[in-house]
């Protein structure tokens, strides 16, 4: 159970209420704060949004870094996510083999953008030969771009984490056809 409670638009004064335009559960927590929530959102909004980073790369690193953290909520809503955005099941089972240390079908780039996430979820960043290799692919503003959304991502899941959001039924089907190691 989440230890802050899922709030409603209801619980919400008007000025506020467009912040459950989309109502998942994480959502629902963060409105106990509305202007973090507000915040959290504006940060989100550009990462799906207003960058330039190709979406599927973007969902390949979030959903590495949901791998990492083990989890849940991040994972089985950024697969469904990622599939939205061009994420294949053939990406999926690259993720997870990458991830255990094993090769993949993957290209090279998505293999650098993995290998970023997986640094920087590890922490404290990625490496220089890291780094350095995906900027052979990237301008300065695709690096800043990648570098922002895995490291709000790696806050996201801590959130989550901390306020023990729990994954909404809707979601669970996305666990059970590619469930996180225990």
């Amino acid at each position: 159970m989440a230890r802050v409670p899922d709030l409603t638009v209801d619980d919400l004064a008007e000025a506020d209420r467009d912040l459950l335009k989309r109502p998942i559960a994480l959502h629902k927590a963060l409105t106990n704060s509305p202007k973090a929530a507000r915040a959290f959102s504006g940060l989100g909004q550009f990462i799906r949004y207003g960058s330039r980073l190709d979406p599927r790369l973007r969902e390949l690193a979030i959903l590495q870094v949901g791998w990492q953290a083990r989890s849940p909520y991040e994972w089985s809503h950024h697969v469904k996510i990622g599939k939205d955005f061009g994420v294949s099941d053939a990406d999926i089972h690259g993720l997870i083999a990458e991830s255990a240390g094993q090769d993949s079908a993957l290209e090279p780039l998505a293999k650098l953008v993995l290998l970023a996430a997986r640094e920087a979820a590890a922490g404290p960043g990625m490496t220089e030969a890291t780094y350095k290799a995906l900027a052979a692919h990237f301008d300065h503003e695709l690096m800043v771009d990648l570098v922002v959304t895995i490291s709000f991502y790696c806050a996201v899941v801590r959130a989550l984490s901390s306020l023990a959001i729990e994954v909404e039924p809707e979601y669970q089907p996305y666990l059970d056809q590619y469930p996180l190691p225990t």
